[in-house]
């Protein structure tokens, strides 16, 4: 007899349920966050179980490898797909961890992607980099407008990175305003010196990958947007199609539609918020700098506006940089800007690519 489980976890305990083939519950218990417990539990039913649930919170990962490594089949469900039934009049974890079980066992459960393992570290390491990144730029601000309160001019950032002390003359008039610059300026500098060493390691087990090389062809893509799509995107091969790839990079419109008419919208923050970064700070850098992509920036911002073209080119983007991981190749703007006028005066398809996918 097939069993099926799940777990619904929290910082500190978890629920457990299981049930038969049938939908007869089996098993209801809460145990606490212990891997020994958690196996112990569990070992009985290991041969009959044909898979795990696990919910997708922010601390599953050490749950799904704990499971993973002996041997059990597991699925992480994607919370934010999943609707309970409607009109319920009580609820607890018993009937979440009961409701994920019958999602499983009827095939309907929605289900997230679970990051390699191994590669996982290298990952929250570069998510590391934009907390200092943030870190660092909050004390440039509060650096800046110290100045700007006793002195009515603004350093830009680059003076405040700068070795040395470029403070000199600023601050002088208060040993207490002296005080709050320099402690400013040593962490400023603290930061940055971490950045760098964050930077450095990272590189150092990215740049012989081809994935990596390829990335930095894109316009507006540098060494550390290509390390974060390296990153976030993961092994390419999970997305069929480049649409869910956008989709997944938050760069397309979530719309509910009937008849053509507009029936609300569904929630345009599923996705990776870190891609959907990469590829907003790449398409501004290169509407500014790359002439192809400034000629389409400019195309769609005469027929919309100024927002609507920027999404545009960052969906542009997206769509590149998909297949540049997928065929391994480097990027080749033929193939996503049409050079080619049509008989109409209109742009054509260039290699095969329909007109309405480049714009």
């Amino acid at each position: 007899m097939k069993l099926y489980m799940a777990i619904d976890l929290h910082s500190t305990n978890n629920y457990v349920a299981a049930v038969s083939e049938d939908g007869k519950p089996i098993m209801n218990k809460r145990l606490r966050n212990d891997p020994r417990v958690i196996l112990e539990t569990l070992a009985p039913y290991k041969e009959e179980l044909d898979g795990v649930v696990v919910e997708s919170t922010y601390n599953w990962s050490w749950l799904v490898d704990l499971l993973m490594d002996e041997g059990y089949r597991v699925h992480l469900a994607n919370p934010t797909a999943i609707r309970k039934y409607s009109g319920l009049k009580y609820a607890d974890d018993r009937h979440d961890a009961r409701w994920l079980a019958e999602l499983l066992r009827l095939g309907i459960l929605p289900e997230g992607y679970i990051y390699p393992k191994d590669q996982r570290p290298l990952r929250d390491l570069l998510r590391k980099r934009q907390q200092l990144v943030r870190l660092r730029t909050s004390m440039m601000l509060s650096l800046q407008n110290l100045i700007t309160r006793n002195h009515g001019i603004k350093l830009g950032g680059s003076v405040l990175k700068r070795e040395g002390n470029p403070l000199e003359g600023y601050l002088e008039s208060s040993d207490d305003l002296k005080l709050a610059g320099t402690v400013s300026k040593q962490t400023i500098d603290y930061l940055t010196g971490q950045l760098s060493t964050v930077e450095s390691h990272i590189l150092r087990q990215l740049k012989e990958l081809d994935a990596y090389r390829n990335l930095t062809t894109i316009p507006g893509v540098g060494k550390i947007l290509a390390m974060t799509i390296v990153m976030e995107t993961g092994p390419i091969d999970r997305f069929a199609k480049v649409g869910r790839y956008a989709s997944y990079c938050r760069k397309v419109q979530s719309r509910w539609l009937s008849n053509e008419k507009a029936k609300g919208k569904g929630n345009e923050k599923n996705g990776n918020k870190y891609l959907a970064w990469a590829f907003s700070e790449a398409a501004e850098i290169a509407r500014r700098y790359d002439p192809a992509c400034q000629a389409f920036y400019e195309r769609k911002r005469r027929q919309s506006n100024r927002m609507v073209a920027h999404n545009a080119l960052a969906h542009k983007l997206a769509r590149a940089a998909y297949h540049v991981l997928r065929d391994n190749v480097a990027f080749e703007a033929t193939k996503l800007f049409c050079e080619k006028p049509g008989r109409n005066g209109k742009p054509e398809s260039v290699v095969g690519i329909p007109r309405r996918l480049i714009g």
